[in-house]
């Protein structure tokens, strides 16, 4: 019988395949449209703003397509709503394998808390950040798939314009804030993005400094997150390898865990105290 890691392995190649199959189902609808509505991909292209070659990558299943592209290309070919309903299964494609449930969820939440580790918090980072960490992962990652997880982080981000506005609040390790990813100039621009996020009235976010002698996240990051229909969720990740945990006894021991993290941690004003003068010492 094959082991655990070899089933892992299995398992998220079927997954990859699956979204592959997405991808390619759906180019193959929007190049029936596209004709259907005797356009070129040039054409196409040039109304929606994109390059032929991008409606083509498209098309061929090979680059994922945002958005705001499949609400544009619905109207423009009078797809009648065709492409648009495929537009979620499409953007979980987007996602690595391991995160596609905790990114589903995350659309949901109306609670999401952080205890980020290892590099920022991927709902805080800058694009060049965000770009950096993906260029740095291992196995190396294809151009293009770097840019799509860009590109998926990045979607993210929509949480902090979303209405009702959701509770966030982020537990980052200092060690984080002294480890220039990207290099100087990027590190400088995770940092501000980080006061900038922290200025948002439904946003709290703390440093947990390196000098504390009681810690209680020594088992590593996670996130805490309610939906909109009461359910309590944790997600952790390690090594790629990550878990959802909806049982009541797993959430609750990381609730625990993260009131004692935001306790321990600096205040959210002292941690904007200690970010600011990371910036002005360098």
């Amino acid at each position: 019988m094959p082991g655990v890691e070899e089933q892992r392995q299995q398992v998220d190649g079927q997954e990859q395949e699956a979204s592959a199959g997405i991808l390619h189902v759906f180019g193959r609808q929007l190049k029936l449209c596209r004709e259907r509505a005797g356009l070129d991909r040039a054409e196409l292209g040039s109304r929606a703003g994109y390059s032929a070659s991008t409606i083509a990558s498209f098309e061929q299943g090979r680059r994922i397509p945002p958005p705001k592209f499949i609400d544009r290309a619905d109207e423009l070919l009078d797809a009648g709503g065709l492409l648009k309903a495929g537009k979620e299964e499409v953007a979980r494609a987007q996602y690595p394998a391991f995160f596609r449930d905790a990114a589903r969820l995350e659309t949901q939440a109306v609670e999401l808390h952080v205890y980020a580790t290892q590099a920022a918090p991927g709902l805080l980072q800058t694009e060049e950040y965000a770009r950096a960490v993906c260029a740095m992962w291992r196995p190396l990652l294809d151009e293009e798939v770097i840019e799509q997880r860009v590109a998926a982080r990045l979607a993210r981000q929509d949480i902090f314009a979303r209405r009702p506005a959701p509770d966030l609040s982020f537990v980052i390790e200092e060690a984080v804030l002294h480890r220039p990813l990207g290099g100087e100039s990027v590190w400088r621009g995770q940092l501000e993005q980080i006061l900038l996020a922290g200025d948002k009235r439904n946003v709290d976010i703390q440093v947990m400094p390196l000098a504390r002698v009681q810690h209680a996240g020594l088992a590593g990051p996670f996130t805490l997150m309610e939906t909109r229909d009461g359910r309590r969720i944790a997600y952790t990740e390690v090594q790629g390898d990550s878990h959802v945990h909806t049982e009541r006894g797993k959430v609750r021991e990381l609730e625990v865990a993260y009131g004692a993290l935001r306790a321990q941690a600096f205040t959210p004003e002292e941690s904007r105290a200690l970010i600011e003068k990371l910036l002005g010492e360098r």
